[in-house]
Formats: C-alpha cells, structure tokens, sequence
C-alpha cells in the first residue's frame, strides 16, 4: 500500500508540473483578463452594535436576483520580479478554511479542492492558527496533530493543480489566543488575565510576529496575498503600557492600533515584494479618515469588509465604503458566510439565511461605481469552524458543503435562480434542495456525504427520541421512575411492556454512531472525533445507554424487595 501511494503521489505531482508549464505557456500569449469578486460581515454582530444587527423583519425575497457583474482589474508585479504568481487576470473567489477547529486530514483536501473548483472558487483561506508546522522556537505552537512541512507543500499543489490560489492567514493582533494561552509568550498579552489580543508596545510582539509570518511565507512562496486577520482585539487600550503610551503620545485606540498595523505591513512589504496585504475591517471603521489616511496604510493593504446579516441594505456598508474611498484606499474586499455565524455550537447551517447574505452583498456590488475609485476586488465566503480557540465546534465541513454550494453559485450566477438550483443539485447529486427548511433530498455524491447525513438524523432525531422516551413513554414514567432506577426495584411484567421498544432505540442509534464515528475518523483527527461526540451525541445517547443499563440489570432481579 505504501508503495502505491508513493507512486500516486509521484504521478500526481508530475501532472502538477506539466499543467504549471502549461499555464506558464497560456500566461505568456493572453490578454489581462478582469477581476471579479464578492465580500461580507461579522460573526459576533453585536460588536459593532446596531451594524450587524440580524433581527430585522424581512423575510427571504420571492423572486430570484439577477445582478450585473463587478468587475476589476488588479496590479499586476514588476518586471522580472520573484516569488508571488501573478493572479491579476483571475476572477476571485476564496473559501474560507478555518482550522483552529476540526482541521480535516489533507486526504480530505484531496477530495474537497476539485469540488470547490466545480462550484466557482478558485483560491482558498487558509486560517492555519495551531495546524501550521511551526519550527525552532515556535515549535510550542504546533498541535500535536498539526500538517507536515510536507502536508503544506502538497495542500499548495492539490491547489494548483485544481486552479485554487492559495492566501494563508495569520492573525497579527488580535484572535491570538492559541499563542498566548502558552506561559511562554504571556507577557505578550495587552491585558494579562485574557490571552485574545498582543500588547503592541512590549518589543518581543513584533520579533514574533515576524517569525511567525517569515515561518508561514517561507512556506507559501507562491501566494499572492497574505491575511494578516487584524480583526476584533479585544481590551486593546486596557493594558498598563497601552495607557500609558496614550498618556504620553497624547493619543487613542485608534492611533495605536494603526501604529502597530502599519509596523506589521512595513515588514511584508520590506520583506516579501509584489506580495498583497489583505486585513478585516471591523477595527477601522471606529477611526476616522484623517487617521486612516494620515497613517498611509491605504497603499498596503485591502480592507475586507465582512457582514454575515441574512438581509441588510447598501447603506449599511456604504458608510464604510465611503471612508475607505476617502481615507485613500484603493481596492476593498468583502466577506459573506456559508456557515459558521448563526450560534456559537450550530451543528447544522441555515440554507436560506446564507444564501440571502449573499443576495444582499451582490446589491452592494451593484453599487461599487457610486464609491469610485475604490475598486470591488473579491470575496471571501466564510465558514468559520469556532468562534475562537475556546469556544465549541461549529458545522463540521461536511455539513456546511450544500451552504457552499448554494453561496458560490449564486454569486456565480447573480442570483439564486432555477438555474443556480439545476447546477447545485447537478453537482452535489441531490434530488432536491429546500432552502427554508436547510435540508437536501437524495444520497449525495460529495466528500463527506455520509456525515452529512448522519449529522442530520443526529441534530434532528437523537435529542427528541431520548427525551420522548423518558418523559412521554408512560410505561417508562409509571414502573421504571428515577426512583425504581435507585432503588432497583421493578415488575419484570411491567418493564417488559416497554422493553423491546426501549432496547431497539438503543441499538438503532449506537449502529448509527458507530458508522458516524467511523466516516468522521476517515477525515478527522482524534481530538475533532472525541469533542464532537462529547459535545453532541454523548449527551443525549448517554441517557438512554444509563436508561438501557438500569432495564437490564433490574429485569434479572426478578422483581426483588426495594432496595434500601
């Protein structure tokens, strides 16, 4: 077996070889092609306020939405420069990798970057956080399950060879949380009892974070852009140093926050030439223009706009838009969600409220000329699997990939037609898709349909069943109470009235587990498998496991005196 998958492996990567001087070849004779690209907003929207509030009224639309394409064209390098491909003339649309949880095996990958090429991407997002194999000194940070040097260097050519550009992230300021949970590098942290953000005014923060970026880079020399997240940190100004530096500087969060930022860019763009900075907004749309434009951070990076809202209004990012266009900013991104922002613990995503968020950034595409000159340049489509390093799962990919392919195809096609639905059915081999009740018909031909569907009777089935077992069977309330269970004490004529029922739940839905646990063991590691089982079966079946328990061992006391 090894043997072959060395001489898979070899064949494979001869064939990336052959399709790079191909393209290589392609590049030289085509004309500069345009650039089309979609973006959205955030997971925590009470953040920013009444920003991204989601409780508004309006339900989904009843017609289906057409809209005209935005289109752009990007820089492209200098002449003779080295390292990043020039992806100038390529229609951008990145999915979101998030692996600070449930990061999927690389075999998993091989299976997924065909499809999400199929559906209309062409680059991925790849948040590494703890999966990044660092080295020497930020060895600490690896998880012990964390991709080979190896692993990074076929990811980027599984991607290549399916025409997905790679842009890694690296948080550089705040979401940090897996660097400084560490008593290594808590000195680090702006407010010493929370690790979420860096403390931007102790040295050593800005020599790591050039470890970390030169680490990450090294391994990804032919990416176009770099994330640097930047997004939602926390307590910044709240440090002893922080208070001190506004104290004696005679400035604000904003200042210094941007004082950092702009130290952050200077070293990629003094470092890694032609490379393109890319960051989240949140944290610049409390600044005003003069700072922004005072700080000449416009001229490194793109501001990714990002709101997850299932209906919102132009206006509500045009006030943005507006600033970046004056504060000097020359292009901007924008960020939706295919899961992933509707519930810290969501175990199943909802279809429609996604696919509306991206009806809603297709109308503020719509609009770019009215910001002119800043440039529309692409879109990141979310799917984020916690909201940070503490928190629980979100949907597990699997379940998200029928969101996924509803997101990218509508921002395909302009809309959510009945062409959109003819093609996700087409790829995904479902029957039928039901938007508002989230579900799909069928069996499924995608990686990962196995979870999909064992996930559904799961989040949909096992609560309930159990729950109607102990309190709605009245055979259970009446002779096999808490008390009789404490006690041991039952009629075996009474318990048997219930028994074989009892007992046939129990092996349905341990068969079921068994082969859950099994698909999710071919694409996950351990400690994915045991956290998903301990926060969303083991609740529950382990109710009716005590239940099961309790009827075996009191039906062979043939119905004996209480027990003390």
């Amino acid at each position: 077996m090894a043997c072959q998958r060395s001489t898979k492996l070899n064949l494979l990567r001869l064939a990336v070889l052959l399709i790079v001087a191909l393209a290589g070849i392609k590049f030289l004779l085509r004309d500069s092609l345009t650039l089309e690209l979609h973006r959205h907003i955030p997971k925590d929207s009470g953040f920013w306020g009444d920003t991204g509030d989601t409780s508004q009224g309006a339900g989904p639309r009843s017609q289906a939405l057409e809209l005209p394409v935005a289109k752009i064209t990007a820089p492209r390098q200098g002449p003779g420069q080295q390292g990043p491909k020039d992806s100038s003339g390529t229609e951008m649309r990145l999915v979101h990798l998030d692996l600070k949880g449930a990061a999927p095996k690389v075999s998993y990958l091989e299976q997924l970057f065909p499809l999400l090429s199929r559906l209309g991407a062409n680059g991925v997002l790849i948040e590494y956080e703890d999966m990044f194999p660092f080295k020497g000194e930020l060895e600490v940070l690896r998880s012990p399950y964390a991709y080979s040097e190896e692993d990074i260097d076929w990811i980027q050519q599984l991607a290549e060879l399916h025409k997905l550009e790679v842009v890694p992230l690296v948080q550089t300021f705040g979401h940090v949380e897996f660097i400084l949970k560490h008593e290594k590098y808590q000195h680090l942290r702006e407010v010493e009892r929370f690790p979420n953000s860096f403390n931007p005014h102790v040295p050593d923060t800005l020599a790591l974070l050039k470890s970390l970026l030169s680490q990450v880079m090294e391994k990804h020399r032919r990416s176009s852009w770099i994330h640097i997240g930047a997004d939602e940190v926390f307590h910044l100004g709240e440090g002893m140093d922080s208070k001190s530096w506004m104290s004696h500087n005679r400035g604000d969060v904003g200042t210094m926050y941007l004082k950092h930022i702009k130290q952050v860019l200077g070293f990629i763009a003094a470092r890694y030439q032609g490379l393109r900075a890319l960051m989240w907004d949140d944290m610049l749309r409390k600044i005003s223009t003069g700072a922004l434009r005072e700080s000449g951070i416009a001229k490194q990076v793109s501001p990714v706009v990002w709101f997850y809202a299932p209906d919102f209004e132009v206006e509500q990012i045009g006030q943005f838009l507006t600033k970046y266009a004056e504060s000097g900013f020359e292009a901007v991104w924008f960020a939706s969600a295919f899961k992933g922002t509707t519930g810290p613990a969501q175990t199943w995503p909802p279809l429609n409220h996604h696919v509306r968020n991206q009806l809603s950034w297709l109308r503020v595409m719509q609009a770019m000329p009215r910001f002119a000159p800043l440039r529309f340049q692409g879109i990141v489509l979310t799917g984020w699997q916690r909201y940070d390093h503490y928190s629980v799962l979100c949907e597990l990919l699997p379940v998200g990939i029928p969101s996924l392919a509803a997101c990218l195809q509508t921002l395909v096609h302009g809309g959510f037609m009945e062409e959109t639905r003819r093609k996700v059915l087409d790829v995904l081999g479902f029957q039928s898709l039901q938007l508002e009740q989230g579900t799909c018909e069928g069996r499924g031909a995608f990686p990962g349909v196995e979870i999909y569907h064992m996930v559904e009777q799961v989040n949909g089935h096992l609560k309930e069943s159990v729950q109607k077992a102990l309190e709605e069977e009245s055979g259970i309330k009446g002779w096999f109470s808490p008390y009789h269970r404490k006690h041991q004490f039952g009629n075996p004529r009474n318990m048997e009235s219930f028994g074989s029922k009892l007992l046939k739940l129990h092996e349905d839905w341990e068969s079921l587990v068994r082969e859950l646990r099994a698909q999710l063991e071919s694409i996950y590691f351990p400690d994915t498998v045991e956290e998903w089982m301990e926060e969303n079966v083991n609740p529950y079946l382990d109710q009716l496991r005590d239940l099961v328990r309790d009827y075996r061992a009191i039906i062979r006391l043939n119905a004996r005196p209480k027990a003390s």
